[in-house]
Formats: C-alpha cells, sequence, structure tokens
C-alpha cells in the first residue's frame, strides 16, 4: 500500500488536483482511498455527486463510539473510497482533531485491512502545519509528502512552511518530501520561483499543471476534468502527474 499527503494552501487547487488523480489512478486498476483532511470537508465532493457523507469527527461527536468502519467511508466516481475527517463546531475546539481522530479511527477500526486500498491519498491543507495538520507526516501514515504551489507570493511561503517541517521531522524517520507540483495561475516568473523553492530544499519540480478553464468547467458540473472531459488535454495532465507520484 503506497501512501501519499499532497498538502498546499488553501484555495491552490490542492482538492481538485487530488481527486483528478485518485480518478486517474482507479482508471489504472488501483483501488484508491482519498482523505480529506480539510475541516470544512470538501475534498471529495467532485468524486461523490449526490452522495452524503458523514465526516469521522461528526459520527464521534453523535455516536461516541458506536460505528463501524463503513460508516466513515462512501464509494465514490471510479469506485474511490472517500473519507472525510471533519472540523469542530467553527469557534469551538481545534481544527487538527478531525484529522488525528480520522486517522485513528480508520486504524482502530480496521478500514485499511478490509478495504485493503493500493493507495492511500491525504488531502492536507497546508496552510498551517502544526498538531493534527502535521499527523499525515508521521511515521505510519504517508511515505511520501508533494506539495502543490503556483508562483503567487502566499502559496510559495505556504509550500516554504510545509517543506521545513518536512525537513524538521526528518530525523524521527516520518515521511520524505517527494517533490513541487505548480499548479500554474500564470503571474510573472512563476516557473522561476518555484523552481528556485524546489532548490531550497533539495527537491524538484516533479509536475507541472495548466491554468484552464476546464478545470473550472468541470467543477460546475460536480466531476473531475477525468470524468467529464477525458479526452482533454488538461485530462492527460492529471494522468501523466498521478503516473509519476506511483511510479516514485
Amino acid at each position: 500500500m503506497k501512501k501519499i499527503a499532497i498538502y498546499g494552501k488553501g484555495g491552490i487547487g490542492k482538492s481538485t488536483t487530488v481527486s483528478n488523480i485518485a480518478v486517474s489512478l482507479s482508471e489504472k486498476g488501483f483501488k484508491v482511498m482519498q482523505i480529506g483532511c480539510d475541516p470544512k470537508a470538501d475534498s471529495t465532493l467532485s468524486l461523490r455527486k449526490d452522495k452524503k457523507i458523514t465526516t469521522v469527527l461528526d459520527l464521534i461527536r453523535e455516536k461516541k463510539n458506536a460505528f463501524e468502519y463503513k460508516d466513515m467511508v462512501v464509494e465514490g466516481t471510479a469506485g474511490v473510497l472517500c473519507v472525510e475527517a471533519g472540523g469542530p463546531t467553527p469557534g469551538v475546539g481545534c481544527a487538527g482533531r478531525g484529522i488525528i481522530a480520522a486517522l485513528d479511527k480508520l486504524k482502530e477500526k480496521g478500514a485499511y485491512e478490509i478495504y485493503k486500498p493500493d493507495i492511500v491519498l491525504y488531502d492536507v491543507l497546508g496552510d498551517v502545519v502544526c498538531g493534527g495538520f502535521s499527523m499525515p507526516m508521521h511515521a505510519g501514515y504517508a511515505d511520501r509528502v508533494y506539495i502543490i504551489t503556483s508562483g503567487e507570493n502566499m502559496a510559495i511561503h505556504a509550500a516554504a512552511n510545509i517543506a521545513m517541517a518536512i525537513d524538521n521531522f526528518r530525523s524521527r524517520g516520518y515521511a520524505s518530501l517527494g517533490g513541487i507540483i505548480l499548479n500554474h495561475r500564470d503571474v510573472k516568473n512563476e516557473n522561476a520561483k518555484v523552481e528556485e523553492l524546489a532548490s531550497d530544499f533539495n527537491t524538484s519540480v516533479i509536475g507541472e499543471l495548466t491554468h484552464s478553464e476546464i478545470v473550472q468547467d468541470a467543477e460546475e458540473l460536480g466531476k473531475t476534468v477525468i470524468e467529464a472531459f477525458p479526452d482533454s488535454d488538461m485530462a492527460e495532465e492529471y494522468r501523466r502527474l498521478a503516473e509519476k507520484l506511483i511510479n516514485y
């Protein structure tokens, strides 16, 4: 089982990218589980259509421990197994708690052993890398971390913070940095900025995604690009990126 965490600043296109990667890998015959580690619980929206999902934190609030592994998981597009960690009541509690609870409960309830995913994708908000948000980096969870960024200053800043956190955890045997994914926003000197970021952390830009209206068109349909526009150039970009991630 390969376990991959994808981090990035909120709004950088992280969930869109992860969901398209998940469907791409399912197309290749892999059983994929996508775990949304964002309090908004919207990582898997484009995979679920009208299928409702109860977040792990909601299950814990409502049922304590009286629920089963299948209550946490919804099968989505192309058979992708969807899990959402969830978050606290607004203004109350720690947002990272949902991530810790989700990962602990998935293990405790035997979800990995029962579903036997070939690939687990963690979709993690990277504006803050502390507490629960750093959990997918810990030993036993993700094997590799990839960071999505554009050339925008705030995205670069968030990506650098994530890379520093990974570097600080290196001595503990935590997940390693697999590379940077450039999600273009067509800002000035974008490639140069992101290449410099990669160089600063002794890694490389392992993939690039075009700034395309097709992505927004697919989102308006409530679908991934792979599902909505399977023959598009953008769909092929996601497929190539998925191939790189599983061949590390």
